[in-house]
């Protein structure tokens, strides 16, 4: 089996920080996304690719695992224990499947990571039929994960609805909950790569993505909105009227509200994520417009209500 270099893949070598396997995931995720690459089978190979590379290096215990064993990384726990039950820590003498005839014991550090020798052929030598203990179709592996990004915008998110993904020239129809959250992600089991030797399917991990909002801002499940009303309205009291996530609402304005005072609409705000009828506040911040070019009669009346204070 050719080896496969996940750092290659994502265009960084072995030193990457987390922050850059992420950063180089998403700008090719993007780049070769199947939606902006309708019928190339070429970038959706890549594709797939890039996503098997950030599976495995996203992930500090799979990117360990697979700096160790390299592209055998999702066997590391049956080698290590199928070494444990060796009873020892090295292979000597003419059997050694490592070495030349003169033996010489070794260490998983031996192999330098993914980058030293043919360690496929080593790790099918401890779990194939040459080992003598399992033979090659016996052993069923889980297929690779694959991992996808969803944009959404606010009002997609407020409402449970249908979206349709194309992952891998594979259309998938999925519901998206009311209430879901920016960054938050949503497992498909069995929608990743196909299993070997009968193994299962992998899954599919679709990160939520939520573009900011013109007018509401989202704080957990609370909504933040601001309204705007004249002197006079703040003053004497009155009405206005009041965006909601699901429509206007009419609100009462207290005489005296101050700039900026915040008033609370329940159950206004956002969904509580599956728990159906819940639902988090709307706080409105008024915001007094001060009125400018007074008509003269209007400076009078202003100044004669100043005299009287």
């Amino acid at each position: 089996m050719a080896f496969i270099d996940y750092y290659k893949t994502l265009g960084l070598n072995k030193t990457a920080s987390q922050d850059d396997i992420k950063k180089a995931y998403r700008k090719l995720a993007r780049k070769y996304h199947p939606d902006l690459n309708p019928n190339d089978k070429e970038a959706n190979k890549l594709f797939q690719q890039i996503n098997e590379a950030n599976e495995a290096l996203s992930d500090p215990e799979k990117r360990k695992k697979y700096d160790e064993y390299g592209e055998n990384w999702k066997n590391a726990d049956q080698f290590e224990q199928q070494r444990r039950s060796q009873g020892q820590q090295s292979y000597r003498g003419s059997g050694n499947p490592f070495g030349g005839a003169g033996g010489g014991g070794y260490s998983t550090g031996d192999f330098g990571g993914y980058g030293g020798g043919d360690f496929s052929d080593f790790f099918e030598s401890m779990f194939g039929s040459a080992g003598g203990r399992q033979s090659r179709g016996q052993t069923k592996y889980k297929g690779q994960d694959f991992q996808a990004e969803l944009k959404l915008n606010l009002l997609d998110a407020y409402k449970t609805h249908k979206q349709t993904i194309t992952v891998n020239g594979k259309n998938l129809r999925i519901t998206i909950p009311g209430g879901i959250a920016d960054g938050q992600v949503i497992k498909l089991a069995g929608q990743g790569a196909p299993g070997r030797n009968g193994g299962p399917n992998g899954d599919l991990f679709i990160t939520i993505g939520i573009h900011p909002h013109p007018i509401f801002k989202r704080l957990n499940d609370d909504i933040y909105v601001s309204k705007e009303i004249d002197l006079y309205t703040a003053v004497l009291g009155g009405e206005t009227m009041v965006d909601t996530l699901d429509g206007k609402v009419k609100l009462k304005v207290a005489p005296g509200t101050q700039n900026g005072i915040k008033v609370r609409l329940k159950n206004k705000g956002f969904p509580v994520y599956k728990k159906e009828g819940d639902f988090g506040n709307l706080f409105v911040t008024f915001i007094v417009k001060i009125p400018t070019e007074l008509t003269e009669k209007q400076k009078e009346l202003f100044e004669e209500l100043q005299n009287l204070t």
